[in-house]
């Protein structure tokens, strides 16, 4: 169900939408709407992986290595 709404937005934003809007082929009550979506929908999966990422899990095997130590024997070397 659509409801109306009315914003106000400055005159300048509304005319670089509009026209974001016309070059995409959307209207800007659809911009704004698909916009909006995308704001609450990130909070509610924000914690989801996507399978891509899903798949390289445990890909890259670390050597059990401090690489702090590692670093500062560089930068003492660097700086000395």
């Amino acid at each position: 169900m659509n409801t109306k709404l009315t914003l106000n937005i400055n005159q300048h934003i509304i005319e670089e939408a509009k026209t974001y809007a016309k070059e995409n082929r959307v209207s800007l009550s659809k911009l704004i709407e698909n916009y909006l979506h995308s704001l609450t929908k990130k909070d509610k999966e924000k914690s989801k992986v996507t399978p891509l990422v899903e798949s390289l899990t445990g890909v890259i095997k670390l050597e059990d290595k401090d690489y702090k130590e590692e670093y500062i024997d560089y930068l003492e070397k660097k700086y000395k």
